[in-house]
């Protein structure tokens, strides 16, 4: 099973790339392949709302016409079995670079082609909250309204606060193990 993270994390040791780091040590234990890029270090710009009516080719063909990293990316998805998108929670949200790929990626899916690209595939989300933590719950809602909405499988939500990161932690790492393990492949 190959596994791609994506963080919309900038900083490679925070907590974040640790929730990230936990689960790819289960995957790699389980015999799985991981790989994890970081959206902040990536050219992904915003959507930018081609056309008068707010849309433009993601509507109609199902791709965008701004070249950036963003396709790239999207290939990455397409070949992975499995999708985890992790993000630092900012008021009780997405990081900005989180909603600027997923916007994209959710305008070019609802394109029949780009459902058919990912349709069913599994996805989880991880939303790490510093601070005070308690916008990790409704970030996740965030994040599943979007995996949702762009077809893949949501099969795991993790909240995690700066307060129980090490107790997560373990938990994440089980649960790499858990996706290797226990995932059916589309």
């Amino acid at each position: 099973m190959t596994v791609l993270a994506i963080l919309g994390s900038r900083n490679p040791n925070g907590q974040t790339a640790q929730a990230a780091g936990a689960l790819r040590e289960g995957v790699i234990s389980e015999g799985g392949q991981y790989e994890q890029v970081f959206l902040p270090q990536m050219k992904i710009e915003r959507c930018r709302q081609c056309e008068d009516d707010g849309w433009g080719l993601c509507r109609k063909e199902g791709r965008c016409v701004i070249e950036d990293n963003f396709s790239s990316l999207v290939d990455k998805v397409e070949k992975a079995n499995m999708v985890v998108f992790a993000t630092p929670v900012y008021f009780s949200d997405l990081s900005e670079s989180m909603h600027a790929f997923l916007d994209r990626l959710w305008r070019t899916w609802l394109h029949e082609s780009g459902k058919e690209r990912v349709s069913g595939k599994p996805a989880m989300g991880i939303c790490v909250a510093g601070g005070g933590g308690g916008g990790a719950p409704a970030c996740t809602v965030s994040l599943e309204k979007y995996l949702s909405g762009c077809g893949f499988d949501v099969v795991d939500m993790v909240p995690v606060r700066r307060q129980n990161l090490n107790m997560k932690l373990s938990i994440l790492k089980a649960t790499g193990k858990w996706l290797v393990k226990g995932i059916s492949i589309v």
